[in-house]
């Protein structure tokens, strides 16, 4: 089987339908002088809740290990949501 890489900037128009988890793979790009940056599809991926959930769980385990190699700094949560997480100053 052939491997290929595909280099994303985020997710975009995430849905939740028949038990099957949909995520838009977006780049983004600068925009026109004086506007707004482009965000582009680049791809999809669809997975089965267990799929999402396990995906889930290990990004929250590299972003724990940046925190503790210093490289992210978690935020103090201001409600409810999931804490935020940022790159220190430099």
């Amino acid at each position: 089987m052939s491997q290929s890489s595909t280099f994303i900037d985020g997710f975009d128009n995430v849905t939740f339908v028949d038990g099957v988890v949909r995520l838009d793979l977006i780049t983004v790009a600068p925009g026109a002088p004086n506007t707004q940056p482009v965000a582009t599809k680049v791809g999809a991926v669809a997975m089965p809740i267990q799929g999402f959930l396990r995906a889930t769980d290990q990004l929250n385990q590299v972003i724990a290990k940046m925190v503790e190699q210093g490289i992210l700094k978690r935020n103090e949560p201001a409600s409810v949501e999931a804490p935020m997480v940022e790159a220190p100053a430099k």
